[in-house]
This record gives C-alpha cells, sequence and structure tokens, in this order.
C-alpha cells in the first residue's frame, strides 16, 4: 500500500496553512515543514500532525527529509530564491518535486531539469495551483478544438476576495520588471499592460456574463502553456482596474525607480502591515473566473471559459488533488504541466467549478 505522506514545505505560510486543513478530505498527511519553528509547532498541535523545521540552505536536512517521502509540495515562494534549491534536492533523492509557483522564469529553469527528472524517475510538475491549472485545463481544451491555431489568449480575474502576503511580497520583488509575451515561440520582453481590453468571463449557469477590464501580464502560461499546446503566440491577462491600466502606461518611464531595494522594501513593509490573507467568508464568496482564446491563421476563433472558488481555494484543490495522483503513483517522469499530465478534465474534479466549452 503506498503511503499518504507528503512533505508540505512552506507549511505556515497562508497558502500552506489551507492545504494542510483540508489535506484529510483527501486522506493525506503533510509533514509541515519551514523555517520557523513556532508556527510549526503550533499547527502541527492543532492538526494532529508531525513537524520538521528546515533551512532550504541545510542540504543535509533537507535531504534527509525528503527521503522519507515520496512527494514534496513546495509552497514556500519567492519561488526565485527557493524552487533551484529544492528541485535540486529532489533530483538527488528522488523524490517527486511539485510546487504553487506562477513565475515564467521558475518555470523555464524547472523545464530544464527534464532530462535530469526523467533518470532520477522524478516528476516536475510546477504550477499545480491557481498558477496555473485552470489556465493550463483551458488551453489544452482550445488547442483541441483548433490544433492549427497560431494564438492563444489566457485572461484571470476574480471577484471579491484578497491577497495573501506571499502573493503580494511576490509581486513586489517584480516591480519595475516589465512583461512578457510569447511572440514566434520566444519568451519576448513587452512593457507590462502593453495590451488593455474588456472581457466576457463566464460567471455560472445561473449568472449572466461578467464583463471586466483586463490587462497583459507575464502569467506563467507565457511558460507552460506553449509547453502544453505548442502554440507560438501567447499573451496573458489579469483583471484590473482602468484607471490603474493607463497609469501603468507610463511605467516604463519610473521602472528605474520600482527596481531599486528600497521601494521594494518599503512596499513589502507595507504589505506585512496588512492581513495575512483574505479570511475564510471572503474566499466563500469570492470567484475566480478564467477566460481563453484561439485564433488561426484565417482568423478564425475559438473560445472558453470557466469559473471556480477564489484562487486559494482553488489552489488547495488541484494541489491535494495533483499530490493524491502522484502518491497513488499517477505520474510520468520528467518535467511535465498539469493538463498534458491529467487531461483538461483536471480542473472539473474542483468543487465548485463551472465550464463553458
Amino acid at each position: 500500500m503506498k503511503s499518504n505522506k507528503f512533505l508540505l514545505y512552506g507549511a505556515n505560510g497562508y497558502t500552506g496553512r489551507l492545504i494542510a486543513r483540508f489535506a484529510s478530505g483527501y486522506g493525506l498527511t503533510p509533514i509541515l515543514a519551514g523555517r520557523s519553528k513556532a508556527p510549526l509547532e503550533e499547527m502541527a498541535k492543532q492538526l494532529n500532525l508531525s513537524y520538521k523545521v528546515i533551512e532550504l540552505d541545510d542540504n543535509n536536512a533537507l535531504t534527509a527529509a525528503l527521503r522519507e517521502v515520496s512527494v514534496v509540495l513546495h509552497a514556500a515562494g519567492p519561488f526565485e530564491h527557493t524552487a533551484k534549491k529544492m528541485a535540486q534536492a529532489c533530483l538527488e533523492t528522488g523524490t517527486h518535486y511539485l510546487d504553487i509557483n506562477g513565475d515564467v522564469a521558475v518555470f523555464e529553469m524547472l523545464k530544464g531539469m527534464h532530462k535530469q527528472a526523467v533518470e532520477a524517475g522524478i516528476m516536475i510538475m510546477p504550477g499545480v495551483g491557481f498558477d496555473v491549472v485552470p489556465t493550463d485545463c483551458i488551453a489544452v481544451a482550445l488547442q483541441k478544438k483548433m490544433p492549427h491555431a497560431v494564438r492563444l489568449q489566457l485572461a484571470f480575474a476574480s471577484t471579491g476576495g484578497g491577497l495573501s502576503h506571499g502573493t503580494a511580497i511576490t509581486m513586489a520583488s517584480k516591480l519595475g520588471e516589465g512583461g512578457l509575451a510569447r511572440r514566434n515561440s520566444l519568451i519576448t520582453k513587452v512593457p507590462l499592460g502593453a495590451d488593455g481590453v474588456a472581457i466576457d468571463f463566464f460567471a455560472g449557469k445561473m449568472q449572466a456574463s461578467k464583463k471586466m477590464f483586463v490587462m497583459s501580464i507575464p502569467w506563467g502560461d507565457i511558460s507552460t502553456a506553449y509547453s502544453s499546446t505548442g502554440i507560438p503566440n501567447i499573451d496573458t491577462y489579469t483583471g484590473i482596474p482602468k484607471k490603474v491600466f493607463y497609469i501603468l502606461k507610463f511605467q516604463n518611464s519610473f521602472n528605474w525607480l520600482l527596481r531599486t531595494s528600497l521601494v521594494r522594501s518599503v512596499a513589502v513593509k507595507k504589505i506585512k502591515a496588512l492581513p495575512v490573507g483574505p479570511s475564510d467568508d471572503q474566499r466563500k464568496t469570492a470567484r475566480s473566473l478564467v477566460w481563453g482564446r484561439v485564433t488561426d491563421a484565417t482568423g478564425a476563433t475559438a473560445t472558453a471559459r470557466l469559473c471556480g472558488p477564489d484562487g486559494y481555494t482553488l489552489t488547495m484543490y488541484t494541489a491535494l488533488i495533483i499530490s493524491k495522483k502522484v502518491l497513488s503513483g499517477d505520474f510520468t517522469p520528467g518535467y511535465q504541466t498539469p493538463a498534458v499530465q491529467y487531461g483538461q478534465g483536471l480542473i472539473q474534479e474542483v468543487p465548485g467549478v463551472e465550464i463553458d466549452y
């Protein structure tokens, strides 16, 4: 019988806590792990779970912990600083690597470990949360609708909810960096908010469509959707107030200032003074909305939309669903994307998801 235990690193973060709280509903037992003993110890007592205090720089302690499990779910960002250390330790110990990252550069870095992962017999699958499961499933569904598509557009928005400290701090660390798009199969730098458009999102079968303004951003699908579909031109968008979009049109002139450590540290300080993330009540009423469109060389288009729980709740579900699949032996060695490995129907395993294909 296969073990139901996995290492949950970053367990004391906002999303990590959600995953730990609901893991038993999937018959899973996380071993809580992270850098700070006090919050881990408190969580372990509340949830009747074991815990380990591990610094990612302590390779001996990290590999010892990974050898006790077959899967790690890495939830400690910013992933640009943490993912490589964890993934390399997984290669050393033969442990499957999952994370909830959404950073294009991190996806590309981990994709570069594909051959090593195959040789180690492990699967590397970043982006098992809201970044990027729903958008990846939409991308694969659309590519099947239109196999010769030359352009893919993906957009997401939310109603209600809010940001966790971890997500907000990761965003602060990217201030002044600009945007990204996929052009002729290559990742290309573009201005943040290079494009803005109003989109009719699907709000559920019993609701009217919800029109929202979105602007282009460097979302993880710039990397993953290309791996999943091979479509050579990809743009990703998020919902944002129109007035903010117009302000960002002038960002190029002061990007140098936003990249300074002073500005970023002030932003992080302000973030830490806010609530750690949305409350349970806020999450219950919030909804995440996803839209996608493909276009072929003739200009013909196909569209798909979905709505579901707020992003943090959706991440909790998809991370646990995928962890359970891997623990049961459902994996392919090497770098994989969620919808290619588990099919476009993966997102329909999440409670509360409605799809308009």
